[in-house]
């Protein structure tokens, strides 16, 4: 266990901080921004057809908001700590405080593998989409171009990064909106492009659960997937301006506004297309606004989703390259990705967190589907374990925090319902989990994962326990 006890206050963490840090340069606006950058992406503009697909649409709207209840769990538990200990390390550095070093070590590479894989969808998916018009490039030359475009959106500085993020969100909020508003308009017939209104009649034509309840849990790893993004908050807490006040804000508006967009979003769609309609060739958008008769449907909601890849992308580049940083700064790295630009960037952490994303370059040799498909299970069974690291963390650090005398007034946010929250949060993560060894498309994902996770383990106690004893 590491020598910093929990009661240690912001404060002194401050005051203890190395003279090699990031910059607290981040508001509330930025970090909102960028969890719901983060989130929303191909998990909605893209895969909730294939959700409402397998579940119908009751099922579906169910699977979301399932999953913004576990995200919400996961997120009031990561607001205690985030708080109590801002940090870019976040899970990383809860995990080796509250668990023990070695798993906050295989957390970090975790999280790691899961931005830099997802790095790759999003690169792929958006080259894919560019073919629609122009099918004579190939994907993985669009695959460099979008990789040059993330990398020095990051390079710049902590505060370029967060504008760029937050007009690349501020584009998906604002579809997001416009398409809700004018779904609403056109289930009760006052857009011309429905007639009759179809009203609710789509939602459960074929029954409450058409396929059953087993398809819910199945397609629980891609919904969670979706969520993802959410915890960017606490990666962020180590470069935010007076964490104690932006966190819970941001933490609570950008939950809510997720909801609302998420379950929003598929009950419009569930209520304006037959699910048996749907499916993953197409965005759902794409087919809702075409029925509204909306010109150029197509074309505009093909630049949005790139743009929706593109500002994953980006957070996931940054959330990347702070995880190699913290474990530099633990010595479990070596010291050359804890070093910082004079404008307090590592640099070499960043260009090491492109690999992920150069993978999608194996498009010019394998079909892209194919690269996006494994890319995306290995990206969301890692993110839904290190939402299992959160709760487990901070249901150690409040017992520890109280064993050692620490008083609930003390703590300037903290979540609910304790230990109900952290449990909760847990268990159904893990029940996620078990959801994809029911779904054959994800297994390898699956074993691949775990391999890694157990090569981690083993990398630790081979290299690093030994110099730490």
């Amino acid at each position: 266990m590491n020598s910093s006890t929990p009661e240690s206050s912001p404060q002194s963490q401050a005051q203890n901080q190395p003279t090699n840090h990031l910059k607290r340069s981040m508001q509330t606006r930025h970090l909102v921004m960028l969890s719901l950058g983060g989130a929303i992406g191909t998990g909605l503009f893209l895969n909730s057809g294939g959700v409402i697909a397998q579940t119908g649409p009751v099922g579906a709207m169910l699977a979301y908001f399932i999953g913004g209840i576990i995200a919400y769990l996961v997120m009031l538990c990561l607001g205690e700590l985030a708080v109590h200990v801002p940090d870019s390390g976040a899970f990383s550095t809860y995990a080796t405080r509250f668990i023990n070093p070695a798993t906050g070590y295989m957390i970090a590479w975790l999280y790691w593998l899961t931005w830099t894989a997802t790095l790759g969808t999003e690169f792929t998916a958006a080259g894919i989409l560019m073919q629609h018009w122009f099918p004579q490039v190939s994907v993985w030359i669009w695959c460099a171009v979008f990789a040059a475009v993330i990398f020095l959106s990051n390079v710049f500085s902590t505060r370029v990064f967060a504008e760029t993020e937050f007009f690349l969100a501020f584009i998906k909020v604002a579809t997001v909106l416009i398409f809700i508003i004018l779904g609403g308009c056109a289930i009760f017939g006052v857009m011309p492009g429905f007639q009759p209104a179809p009203l609710l009649h789509n939602l459960t034509a074929q029954g409450w659960f058409p396929n059953g309840l087993m398809p819910i849990l199945v397609t629980m790893l891609a919904v969670n997937f979706a969520f993802s993004g959410m915890e960017l908050i606490g990666v962020a807490a180590g470069e935010t301006d007076n964490p104690g006040k932006t966190i819970p804000k941001a933490i609570n508006a950008a939950l809510l506004r997720l909801l609302i967009f998420f379950v929003g979003t598929i009950f419009i769609i569930a209520a304006l297309v037959p699910f048996e309609q749907l499916g993953l060739t197409e965005s759902p958008f794409v087919l809702v606004f075409e029925r509204m008769g909306i010109p150029y449907a197509a074309d505009i909601m093909n630049f949005v989703i790139i743009t929706a890849l593109l500002s994953t992308a980006n957070s996931g580049l940054y959330a990347a390259s702070r995880m190699m940083w913290s474990l530099s700064q633990q010595n479990m790295l070596p010291k050359t990705f804890s070093k910082l630009t004079r404008r307090g960037i590592p640099l070499n952490a960043l260009m090491f967190s492109m690999i992920g994303g150069l993978a999608s370059l194996l498009t010019s040799v394998f079909a892209a589907e194919t690269i996006y498909t494994h890319l995306l299970s290995i990206a969301a069974f890692t993110m839904v374990v290190v939402w299992m690291s959160v709760a487990v963390s901070h249901y150690r650090f409040r017992k520890q925090f109280l064993a050692q005398g620490g008083q609930l007034s003390a703590l300037t946010y903290r979540a609910p319902f304790f230990p109900v929250v952290p449990i909760a949060a847990f268990v159904l993560c893990f029940i996620t989990c078990l959801g994809m060894a029911f779904d054959p498309s994800l297994l390898g994902g699956l074993i691949g994962c775990l391999l890694f996770i157990a090569g981690c383990y083993a990398s630790y106690y081979k290299w690093y326990a030994p110099a730490q004893q």
